[in-house]
């Protein structure tokens, strides 16, 4: 398992900066880094995926600043090691498919949606010398996308989760879920998966600390058969789910 000195994941910012000196220019008079700035954000981050899971990752100008623990503490919720794997939409870091390749040995597919992303998607599995088979989407979620017949242990994603469209960084198509609650990307995941999973299959769901939302995709997944367990973990400051759905 990755760790750092102290046994906890992370990184110090005095360790940081001996990987990117350049971090050096966002601190303040006391050592504190400057976390609203995008540049800090990513710099900082590429040397948490560097020296605590040995993972080079260039991130996309525009794309969501993925935190590479929360990603890494979400995986370890549901994979044991050499499962056969499916990521819905791996982003541009592509990050969690690394993680799975080549810390829990997983065979892995990796679909993305976006042009410019699934490029540097690309490029991040290349420089990593992962076995990672990308493919490209054309809009749908599973079926259309992945070959009729093949099977997964399990299928995780950190799915859209807005009910409308939100200020920020992520586009519409990677932040609206869409349904009373955001939920109707989940849900739908769900239902696509049933035929993709192999017996005793899990669905496993990156969500934010949200009721309504855990709830809504909860009940839908009862409804379909699952069986539902809920794992909340803290990353940072933020409180995350990993919704696990067992077929």
């Amino acid at each position: 398992m990755p760790t750092w000195k102290d046994g906890k994941l992370g990184l110090p910012i005095k360790d940081a900066l001996k990987l990117f000196p350049e971090l050096g220019k966002y601190l303040d008079k006391k050592g504190r880094l400057d976390f609203s700035n995008r540049k800090a954000r990513i710099l900082y981050n590429q040397a948490i995926a560097k020296a605590v899971f040995g993972l080079d990752i260039e991130y996309h100008p525009r794309g969501l600043v993925t935190t590479p623990v929360s990603r890494y503490i979400f995986l370890k919720t549901f994979l044991r090691g050499g499962e056969r794997v499916l990521e819905i939409g791996t982003g541009h870091t592509a990050i969690m498919a690394l993680m799975a390749a080549k810390l829990f040995n997983c065979d892995v597919t990796a679909t993305e949606i976006d042009e410019e992303f699934f490029a540097y998607a690309k490029t991040n599995i290349e420089r990593n010398n992962a076995r990672v088979r990308l493919i490209k989407s054309d809009g749908g979620i599973i079926r259309g996308i992945i070959p009729e017949g093949e099977k997964f242990d399990v299928i995780f994603s950190a799915p859209p989760y807005y009910e409308r469209p939100t200020r920020g960084v992520l586009t519409e198509r990677e932040g609206v879920g869409g349904g009373r609650y955001g939920e109707a990307f989940s849900v739908r995941l769900m239902e696509e998966a049933l035929d993709y999973l192999r017996p005793g299959g899990q669905v496993a769901l990156f969500l934010p600390d949200k009721k309504s939302l855990i709830k809504a995709i909860t009940e839908k997944g009862e409804e379909l058969g699952y069986s539902v367990r809920d794992v909340r973990f803290k990353a940072g400051t933020r409180w995350r789910h990993s919704l696990i759905l067992k077929a």
